[in-house]
């Protein structure tokens, strides 16, 4: 099979590799599509020290089953899945909270991932789909439930309806913008963006419809006031930490998703002396998942022509694009 493995910090080749063999319970996927997440750049500028040369990167995918021996997963079926391999059993996979397993794994980091042909799979990951689902919509489900499960856990933390908040969201990537079309379709009071990339934020807004007020602001610190119920911090730098307890009203929600810088400082004063609550969102459970594929295929994120799309010999090609802030896309996947 054709797979692009990730081969030294900024370089990935396709290479022929065997089909994968299966283990008890798996089964075996053809990608139709693989989406590129910023954890893969991450990797692939070398920044990940959990991804080493040699892997095949890649944990949005839908796929379909051409090999299987277990009941309820029959060939020529099409799946998504969830990339986290789970134990079932800990604590928090018992809580329902699978996504703190204990003793977690994950496709395209502890086993080969989906920028491949074929990928194998523990059945019990796969989340079925409709089947006229589009192949788009179905390849974007992982980062879409991302942003789903971040806003479930910060209206569990609000006091008023999220429907009264003002939110402002810093980063209008791919997280970014399906928190913004999920704050919008719930009919936030006010929804504002923070984005450095021009062409990021001209697609969000030519190509994304909402119906609340949406506006984008500066990303420089004296264009930032205490003036927001709910800040979503989608890139996680130290710079992007700071602005998020500036934006912060007393009283706020400061949810933290991106990780762009492993360590920074917190403003401990603000958090204690304006009881501002901050959450982190690592991932989506298996339940934010096919909530989430419920939600795409009953158009709730819209026509996603924002989502492109490039053949897996382009990989290398888009990664670069990326890197270099010249993609006219705000999503891309790779078709095998």
């Amino acid at each position: 099979m054709k797979a692009l493995v990730y081969k030294e910090p900024f370089k990935m080749e396709i290479e022929d590799l065997p089909v994968p063999t299966l283990s008890s319970g798996e089964v075996l996927l053809k990608i139709e599509a693989a989406g590129i997440c910023g954890s893969d750049m991450h990797a692939w500028r070398g920044h990940d020290p959990r991804r080493q040369p040699g892997l095949i990167l890649g944990h949005e995918f839908v796929g379909r089953i051409v090999h299987s021996e277990l009941k309820g997963f029959d060939v020529g079926v099409l799946f998504t899945g969830n990339p986290l391999i789970t134990c079932g059993v800990c604590e928090y996979c018992i809580q329902g909270r699978d996504n703190l397993c204990s003793n977690r794994g994950m496709v395209g980091m502890t086993r080969a991932g989906a920028f491949a042909e074929y990928m194998s799979i523990p059945a019990k990951s796969l989340i079925k789909i409709p089947q006229e689902m589009s192949i788009a919509a179905a390849a974007i489900t992982e980062p879409a439930s991302v942003a789903w499960h971040a806003i479930r856990l910060i209206i569990n933390s609000l006091v008023r309806p999220l429907h009264e908040c003002s939110v402002l969201i810093i980063g209008g990537g791919t997280i970014g913008t399906f928190a913004s079309i999920l704050l919008d379709h719930v009919g936030v009071k006010e929804l504002t963006l923070i984005e450095t990339n021009s062409l990021r934020l001209n697609i969000l807004e030519r190509d994304v419809s909402f119906r609340v007020p949406f506006k984008s602001i500066d990303s420089n610190s004296e264009a930032i006031k205490p003036m927001f119920d709910v800040v979503i911090d989608t890139v996680g730098s130290r710079a992007t930490r700071t602005q998020s307890f500036i934006a912060a009203k007393p009283g706020g929600v400061i949810m933290h998703i991106g990780l762009q810088d492993w360590s920074s400082e917190i403003d401990m004063r603000k958090l204690t002396l304006d009881e501002v609550t901050l959450l982190g969102a690592y991932t989506y459970t298996t339940f934010d998942m096919q909530a989430t594929v419920d939600a795409l295929s009953r158009g709730v994120f819209g026509e996603l022509s924002w989502v492109k799309t490039k053949s897996l010999a382009e990989g290398q090609e888009a990664f670069l694009a990326l890197n270099e802030g010249r993609c006219s896309a705000l999503k891309v996947i790779l078709i095998p």
